[in-house]
């Protein structure tokens, strides 16, 4: 099992988060949602991990054992760095599952993306979001094409594309962080330890 993350630069990623912390520290805040997103994947046993970036010199902090960090090429788009990054997989492991995982999963319990793959059971699947419009993982068959369709409305657009929706609960897998409410509700769910670090700092500031 290998996984892509796709990460933009982290000074403009995640607009609509921004007032969540300081304006100086939303790069950190971006960093650690990823970081922590990032140990929990491995920490679920996924072999390799490909983080493709618009700036990879602004995320190479990520890198770790089991974690790659690639520059993105083309267009710019979610979509085209996925495709990037499953055909540097596929190029070393043709029979092999391929996913696309969000970086902005801070409370992800290993325990629960282990259970996610094991669900999906080598088929192409999905797992919506919390508001069951968007897609926080998406699993290609085992040497079958990803074939991302991320962007507005990207559950019913896997669904229709033939992934199967994951039916598990796995609150942590689906709560993506993209507003300041949802970094709330994912410190309810609790967070890893480099986010945690940043908003308990914010806090005492």
């Amino acid at each position: 099992m290998s996984l892509i993350v796709p990460m933009k630069q982290p000074r403009v990623g995640k607009s609509r988060l921004r007032g969540a912390v300081a304006d100086r520290d939303h790069p950190a805040l971006v960093l650690a949602l990823a970081w922590d997103t990032l140990a929990a994947a491995t920490a679920a046993g996924v072999r390799r991990v490909l983080v493709v970036a618009a700036d990879p010199a602004a995320v190479s902090g990520l890198r770790r054992p089991g974690v790659e960090v690639v520059g993105e090429r083309g267009p710019g788009d979610l979509n085209s760095a996925l495709r990037q990054g499953a055909e540097l997989l596929r190029a070393e492991d043709p029979g092999a599952v391929v996913g696309a995982m969000q970086a902005d999963l801070p409370a992800l319990r290993p325990d629960e993306l282990a259970a996610a793959f094991a669900e999906a059971a080598g088929e192409r699947a999905f797992a919506a979001d919390a508001e069951g419009t968007g897609t926080t993982l998406l699993l290609s068959a085992a040497g079958g094409p990803l074939d991302p369709r991320f962007g507005a409305g990207s559950a019913r657009a896997h669904a229709g594309s033939g992934a199967a929706p994951l039916r598990l609960a796995a609150p942590s897998l689906r709560r993506d962080v993209d507003t300041p409410a949802d970094l709330r509700q994912a410190r309810e769910l609790g967070v890893g330890e480099r986010t945690r670090a940043l908003l308990c700092a914010q806090e005492v500031a």
